[in-house]
């Protein structure tokens, strides 16, 4: 289990796997829900792995095995009777009973397959027939009281809260089904969608999305940290060894007293070009954000973005940090960044950032692109962007495509790649790492 959660992307060190060992020796193995308690206390490192743990838990550690409490045989029938005893347990709130109802409707009605037995089970097929969200009005019903307004509204809410929590059992039980078929260790890897820092930005959903904005400042903090930690480290500067070694010549050549040369004071500067167009659009705005959050760790920052027109919106993100939500509406909206039509184009947008904001790049500039290259059959204009990178102190281009992708159908990312540092970053979790690694100091 430790195993698929480091595939995860948790951070658990071996001193944290002993103590969940422990743990497990102090509570026993008869208690389930007691035994997911005690490895979530010693294993995570923060509430939003929470969900990713529960699902690793569920197959891991499923629960007690047996056949179902009944056989279905996917008939009308079946399915009018196994509602009907859904919408009472909701009604009552019996866990137990949603437990087995959840294995009854994945063993009758979400097998398929064309052997004797079910070749495989899906929850979305499962959830499709039985439509359990349709069962609100039949529990409210059941549970309606002679109270307020404002209690039918909560009381709505508690309904709605357990049929979600049944949604998620009928997951755990068609998980647990393959996983005893294809083996758990592959289905945790495949079949449990991980943490939203660990999602491809091109694949990312609104709520994960959502879920990115939130980790902005708690990822900001942990940057900031481990860019202060490395500007003290290079604070004291490097071995002169010129000079190191003349000094060395009163103690017999042995270098007792190196000699350091002095770091020149000050921050440097850094720029944001960004692609704000379809898809790469959330990936550019989480990283304008996180950017933001750093603003002061460098001297200045100014944020560019363009889809075929190049606008400056470093006002418009410092803005945005209290409804980041709404940050690429308020681009698209104020920002001058499409002319004539709305598909990207790299060229265009480099020569006008070349020629309109030339001054905003220079030798203590580090120039980040943000985009996945594609220029809709437009000239690249490469030229232009050798201008800028001969101007700045170094240039990198976050590419959130994989690199398999780069150079198929309007790609000109190998072109791009062969004039500056083109780096694959496809999750918030890599855009951390380029970013605590690449960014100067």
């Amino acid at each position: 289990m430790v195993g698929a959660l480091r595939d995860h992307g948790f951070g658990i060190g071996t001193g944290e796997t002993v103590d969940a060992g422990h743990a497990l020796e102090a509570v026993g193995f008869t208690d389930r829900e007691l035994m997911r308690e005690a490895l979530a206390a010693t294993l995570l490192h923060g509430e939003r792995q929470r969900p990713v743990f529960d699902r690793v838990f569920d197959l891991y550690f499923p629960l007690a095995g047996g056949s179902d409490p009944a056989v279905l045989h996917g008939t009308a029938a079946d399915l009018a009777a196994l509602r009907d005893r859904l919408a009472a347990a909701l009604a009552a709130g019996d866990g137990a009973a949603l437990d087995g109802l959840a294995a009854e409707a994945v063993g009758g009605f979400g097998g398929f397959g064309s052997g004797p037995e079910s070749d495989g089970w899906s929850s979305y097929q499962t959830l499709s027939r039985l439509r359990p969200e349709t069962l609100l009005a039949r529990v409210r019903a059941a549970e309606r009281s002679e109270e307020p307004e404002f209690a039918d509204r909560l009381l709505d809410d508690e309904i709605r809260r357990r049929i979600e929590a049944f949604r998620e059992r009928v997951r755990t039980e068609a998980r647990r089904r393959v996983a005893e078929r294809q083996g758990r260790d592959r289905v945790a890897r495949r079949a449990v969608a991980g943490t939203a820092d660990g999602v491809d930005f091109l694949l990312a959903g609104r709520e994960q999305l959502a879920e990115l904005r939130r980790t902005v400042r708690p990822l900001a903090r942990k940057l900031a940290t481990r860019l202060a930690a490395r500007r003290r480290r290079a604070a004291r500067g490097e071995i002169d060894l010129r000079r190191t070694l003349r000094r060395s010549l009163s103690t017999g050549g042995v270098p007792v007293r190196p000699v350091l040369r002095r770091r020149r004071p000050g921050r440097p500067e850094l720029v944001l070009l960004c692609d704000v167009s379809g898809s790469v659009a959330g990936f550019a705005q989480f990283t304008m954000l996180l950017v933001q959050a750093l603003h002061d760790q460098f001297s200045r920052v100014r944020v560019f973005a363009f889809v075929n027109r190049v606008d400056e919106v470093t006002g418009l993100i410092a803005r945005g940090a209290a409804d980041p939500a709404g940050l690429g509406d308020r681009i698209l909206a104020e920002a001058e960044v499409t002319g004539w039509h709305g598909q990207s184009d790299y060229g265009t947008a480099l020569g006008e950032f070349a020629d309109r904001y030339a001054e905003a790049v220079g030798p203590r500039t580090v120039l980040f692109v943000l985009g996945d290259g594609r220029t809709n059959r437009a000239d690249p204009n490469l030229a232009a962007l050798k201008r800028v990178a001969d101007r700045a102190r170094r240039v990198y281009w976050l590419n959130p495509e994989q690199p398999s992708l780069w150079g198929t159908g309007d790609s000109e990312a190998p072109a791009y790649a062969e004039v500056v540092d083109m780096r694959p970053c496809r999750n918030a979790r890599q855009l951390g790492t380029l970013i605590g690694r690449l960014l100067p100091i």
